[in-house]
């Protein structure tokens, strides 16, 4: 019999029971991909990350090894996955001590997540993704055509862009919330646009927001359902906010996401501006574990 511990916590949420959950296998040596996959199937979330010890000096010079399932396919960045097994990683610290910063190898290559314990005893964690890369702008009669929005629908004062800081998402900002809650997209024919373009999924926004505190609404629906939180989305959305003039550089804003799903969650963005390009882009939030356990077979 095999056996690998695993905890699941809820990310971007102080909150147990909201927020997107992520279950994280703490020691995946020995699994193979295909085990990985079945195991990610098995736990049926957004994702599953898998932690792969190696030597201590290998770990402070590249960061801690993780490889990051959806129950289709691996990626090679997720945002929530990264901020929920760094805070995992050191809630693992084996001396007691809790590290001020956690970095993580992903296949993206390696992301430093910082954290901060506030005086309520939360902990805020904090990543730096990779420098935006801006993509094709979409056409609006596209957009439209595929997602079952009208075209007025759309917020004719920003652009329809993708961009990625590791997973390309195609930025859409709607006018108003009443449409964003009333989203009603068919996925075949949104995979099919993405298929042909730039982008991998599609990130709906709104400056229309649930609470005032709060700078976006977002959804982000895709082939497994809807996400509660995207944060590599939101590391997308805060380049593309800064270069649009929806938020200053550096300031933080926060992006509601999951109220229509039930699983409410609060992610916090920032981003710099040098020289006319979108850099330090950094996306951050609280987490809270909920269940260990153990999978043998």
């Amino acid at each position: 019999m095999r056996r690998f511990a695993f905890v699941q916590l809820d990310v971007f949420t102080d909150r147990p029971l909201e927020g997107n959950s992520l279950a994280v296998v703490t020691d995946g040596r020995g699994l193979s991909d295909a085990e990985m996959q079945a195991i990610t199937r098995e736990m049926n979330l957004s994702e599953t990350t898998f932690i792969l010890p190696r030597e201590p000096e290998v770990e402070r010079e590249r960061g801690v090894r993780v490889r990051i399932f959806t129950i289709q396919e691996e990626l090679p960045f997720a945002g929530h996955p990264t901020l929920g097994t760094a805070m995992a990683l050191r809630n693992m610290s084996s001396d007691g001590a809790r590290p001020g910063r956690v970095a993580l190898h992903l296949n993206v290559g390696t992301i430093p997540v910082e954290f901060r314990p506030e005086a309520d005893g939360r902990v805020f964690g904090e990543m730096r993704q990779r420098d935006p890369e801006f993509g094709s702008i979409h056409a609006p009669d596209d957009l439209a055509r595929v997602t079952g929005l009208a075209v007025d629908d759309l917020d004719p004062d920003l652009p329809i862009q993708t961009v990625s800081t590791g997973v390309p998402f195609a930025i859409v900002p709607v006018r108003r919330l009443e449409a964003l809650r009333g989203l009603r997209i068919d996925i075949n024919k949104v995979l099919d646009y993405v298929a042909e373009r730039d982008a991998k999924f599609l990130y709906f926004v709104t400056r229309e927001t649930g609470d005032p505190a709060s700078r976006l609404r977002a959804r982000m629906i895709f082939s497994n359902g809807e996400d509660p939180a995207t944060g590599s989305a939101a590391g997308c959305a805060a380049a593309w906010m800064v270069r649009y003039g929806v938020a200053r550089p550096d300031e933080t804003a926060v992006i509601e996401q999951g109220i229509e799903i039930k699983r409410p969650s609060r992610i916090f963005v920032r981003a710099s501006l040098n020289g006319g390009a979108v850099t330090d882009v950094r996306v951050g939030g609280y987490t809270v574990e909920v269940l260990r356990g153990e999978i043998y077979f």
